[in-house]
């Protein structure tokens, strides 16, 4: 059974700095693209940033130039790096992973950690 496990969100101040993990455990797991995703108190879930198998990087305008994600494949896990964080960062977080598992492919949703950013 693949399982999508966070860490790392807190409290920060404007400003400060946070790093995500979201680490995937299971059998004969693979990683392809991988994402996190927002989603902000009434507002829908957007993607922040995603990256490739090949680790090709795509952010969302308002994290461009602040946030940073990476992967480690050996660790199959993903990180996101947030610098400068701003109070309208504030949000949930969710790890978005599409892993291969005993030969199938699907989408894999983390739990989901709070990241709080005080002004």
């Amino acid at each position: 059974q693949v399982q999508l496990v966070e860490s790392g969100g807190g409290l920060v101040q404007a400003g400060g700095s946070l790093r995500l993990s979201c680490a995937a455990s299971g059998s004969l797991l693979s990683m392809n693209v991988m994402a996190w995703y927002r989603q902000a108190p009434g507002k829908q879930r957007e993607l922040v940033a995603l990256i490739t198998s090949a680790s090709i990087t795509n952010y969302a305008d308002s994290v461009k130039g602040r946030f940073t994600i990476s992967r480690d494949n050996t660790k199959i896990t993903v990180y996101l790096q947030m610098n400068n964080l701003k109070p309208e960062d504030t949000a949930v977080y969710y790890c978005n992973a599409d892993l291969t598992s005993w030969g199938t492919r699907r989408s894999y949703w983390g739990q989901g950690t709070q990241v709080t950013v005080s002004s």
